[in-house]
C-alpha cells in the first residue's frame, strides 16, 4: 500500500507543528505545503527543523492550485482560519478535487451551530465528491465537547454540566493573539469587543450545541460574556509582547439554556504565561446526574500540541469515514498513532 498522502494549507504555528509531527510518522508523506508567509520557496524540512535523512525536498508554495489537483492527496489539513465563512471557499476547492479535509477552524467543529446553510452546502459538496470533511482541535473538538459527551456515557441521566478550561495561550500564533486581544490596552480591548475584532474564544456556540445535540437536549439560547485579563507584569511570546497594565488574555464564559433553565455552563479564561501571576491551568468537567462526575486534568492539555495532534491523529478515521461533513461525535475515538498510519486505513 502506498503511503498516505497529505497536503498542508497554512504553515503558521499550528500548520508547521502538524508538518513536524507528520515528518516523524510512519506510512505518511507530505506531498505539498501552501503558505503566504515568508516560508515560500523554502524546504519544509528547514522551515520546521526536521532532518531530511535523504528525503526529497518539500518546497513551500503560495500556489494552492498547483497542489490541489484531482485526487492529488488523500487528505488536506487546512490551518488558515477560525470561522466557517472564511474557510468555506478553501474547503470547497479541496473537496471538489476529491481530497478529504481536516480543518482546525474553530467554528468547523460544529458549523451548523452558526452557519446552518453553509453546513448543508459543505455536506452536499462532500457527498457529491465522495470525501469526508471534519473540523477538530483541542477546543472545540475535544475538551469542552467530545470529552464532556464521553463522560456522560457512564450516566443514567444528566441534569447539568459545568466545564472549564483554564489554559496558556503562549504557543498560539498571531491570529489567535489578535482575536483574544492580547497586548491591547483595556480600552482598546473593549472597543475590540464592540467592533468584533476581539472575539475571545471562538467555539462556545459550537461546543454547547454539540453537547446539547449529543444528549438530545433542545437548545434554546446561548449567552456569552467576555472580560479582559489585565496583566500586572511584563509577558512575552514569539508573537506578542504585553506590558504591565495591558491585556494578557480574555475571560470568556457561555451558558446554554434548555426549557428556560441553564443546563450547560462553560468558562474559558485564557492568557499568555499565566504562571507569571501564579495562575494554575487545568481542564475541569462536572456532570450533575446519576452518577455525579468530577474530572480534573492539571495542568491543562496543552492547546498547541493538542490541536496539532488531534488533526494528525484523525487522518485515518477521516479517510475511512463515509462521505459527508462530520463532527467528532461521528468518528472513532481519537488516539495517538504510534505505528504505521497505513495499518489503520480500511482499503
Amino acid at each position: 500500500m502506498e503511503n498516505v498522502k497529505v497536503i498542508i494549507w497554512g504553515i503558521g504555528a499550528m500548520g508547521s507543528g502538524m508538518a513536524k509531527m507528520l515528518l516523524e510518522k510512519k506510512g505518511v508523506d507530505i506531498v505539498g505545503v501552501c503558505s503566504r508567509r515568508s516560508h515560500v520557496g523554502k524546504d519544509l524540512f528547514e522551515v520546521v527543523g526536521v532532518e531530511a535523512k535523504g528525503r526529497a525536498p518539500i518546497i513551500v508554495t503560495d500556489d494552492i492550485d498547483s497542489l490541489v489537483q484531482k485526487k492529488s492527496a488523500d487528505v488536506a489539513l487546512i490551518a488558515t482560519d477560525s470561522f466557517t465563512k472564511e474557510t468555506f471557499d478553501k474547503i470547497k476547492k479541496v473537496a471538489e478535487a476529491g481530497i478529504n479535509i481536516i480543518s482546525i477552524a474553530e467554528e468547523m467543529a460544529f458549523p451548523k451551530a452558526q452557519e446552518p446553510e453553509l453546513t448543508k452546502k459543505m455536506d452536499a459538496i462532500a457527498k457529491e465528491n465522495d470525501v469526508t470533511i471534519l473540523g477538530t482541535g483541542i477546543n472545540p473538538g475535544f475538551v469542552l465537547d467530545l470529552l464532556v459527551l464521553a463522560l456522560t456515557g457512564t450516566c443514567e441521566n444528566v441534569d447539568y454540566i459545568k466545564a472549564s478550561r483554564v489554559n496558556d495561550l503562549s504557543p498560539f500564533g498571531t491570529a489567535v493573539m489578535k482575536g483574544q486581544g492580547v497586548g491591547l490596552t483595556e480600552e482598546a480591548f473593549m472597543k475590540g469587543i464592540e467592533d468584533g475584532s476581539v472575539v475571545g474564544h471562538v467555539g462556545f456556540p459550537e461546543s454547547i450545541s454539540m453537547v446539547a445535540e449529543g444528549l438530545g437536549w433542545k437548545l434554546e439560547n446561548i449567552v456569552q460574556t467576555r472580560e479582559p485579563i489585565v496583566s500586572n507584569v511584563a509577558r512575552e511570546t514569539k508573537y506578542v509582547t504585553v506590558e504591565p497594565g495591558n491585556v494578557a488574555g480574555c475571560r470568556h464564559c457561555a451558558t446554554g439554556e434548555v426549557d428556560g433553565v441553564v443546563k450547560i455552563d462553560m468558562e474559558h479564561p485564557q492568557q499568555i504565561h499565566p504562571e507569571l501571576e501564579g495562575q494554575d491551568t487545568g481542564d475541569y468537567i462536572k456532570v450533575v446526574g446519576t452518577p455525579n462526575i468530577n474530572m480534573q486534568i492539571k495542568p491543562e492539555i496543552p492547546g498547541g500540541i493538542g490541536t496539532i495532534a488531534m488533526a494528525v491523529n484523525m487522518i485515518p478515521h477521516v479517510i475511512n469515514a463515509r462521505a459527508g461533513l462530520k463532527s467528532m461525535m461521528d468518528l472513532p475515538v481519537p488516539r495517538a498513532i504510534m505505528g504505521d498510519m497505513r495499518d489503520l486505513i480500511e482499503r
